[in-house]
């Protein structure tokens, strides 16, 4: 049985997917971009601010399912440029501090809505 999560503070999905989906002990995150949860815009001019906002729409939806970074097991990050991986790295460590989920890391033609930074999680509640 699944269970579509739709956090009341964070931003509507772009397309016809789910924000995250719950499956037994499992949530199931899709991709974040770096869009105002206000909004809808995209935000940030570069791959730092790109990040942290990306991260903070994550931390919405696992703040809405009772959850934290630590329930994290599994990251994909994609990325338009490798070149800027160190400083999405740097945000990316403030958000993973200790027992660090495992990730893999992928450099993409394009995203959506012109965005540098995508990253998907997988949670463990």
């Amino acid at each position: 049985m699944k269970t579509i999560i739709t956090p009341k503070n964070g931003a509507a999905p772009v397309g016809p997917y789910s924000t995250a989906v719950r499956a037994g002990d499992l949530l199931f995150c899709s991709g974040q971009i770096p869009l105002s949860p206000q909004t809808g815009q995209l935000t940030g001019a570069d791959i730092r601010s790109q990040t942290e906002r990306v991260l903070e729409n994550i931390r919405l939806i696992l703040e809405d399912q009772g959850l934290t970074f630590a329930h994290v097991v599994k990251t994909t990050v994609f990325m338009t440029n490798l070149a800027d991986f160190g400083a999405m790295n740097e945000v990316y460590a403030r958000y993973f501090t200790a027992d660090c989920p495992a990730r893999s890391t992928i450099q993409v033609a394009a995203l959506p809505k012109g965005a540098m930074v995508e990253i998907e999680v997988l949670a463990h509640y």
